[in-house]
């Protein structure tokens, strides 16, 4: 895996981050290939959203930022095969503690966000 990728997903990652954190939604959408599905738990109810209702529900609520909480998102671990990626995250907010599978594959020589997996887990 080389240096160049890694910098290209970690720039993917902060788009991500810092979109849900500052409300920015454009931002945020600019981390997703538009088909991406988003599936997970929260607090034990299930959801699952495509791209576009996720980012009208950040653009609904009052950004993290904005209520202000400290900016505690990470990536903890990167697994890169060819293409295709997996990065895990923890994002602590809004109450929340997060912890994303994020799928990224490389697109037209973009990587983008394909598919993200999540869950909250009591701290």
């Amino acid at each position: 895996m080389n240096t160049q990728t890694i910098n290209d997903i970690q720039a993917v990652m902060s788009n991500y981050f810092y979109g849900i954190y500052e409300g920015d939604v454009a931002r945020l959408e600019s981390a997703f290939d538009k088909s991406a599905v988003l599936y997970g738990d929260i607090k034990g109810a299930p959801y699952l959203k495509d791209v576009p209702a996720y980012i009208e529900g950040v653009a609904s609520r009052k950004p993290p930022k904005v209520q202000g909480e400290v900016f505690g998102m990470k990536v903890t671990a990167i697994e890169v095969l060819g293409n295709n990626a997996v990065v895990k995250a923890h994002l602590p907010m809004l109450g929340y503690n997060y912890y994303d599978f994020l799928s990224l594959s490389k697109l037209n020589g973009q990587w983008k966000i394909v598919n993200k997996l999540f869950t909250h887990v009591d701290a």
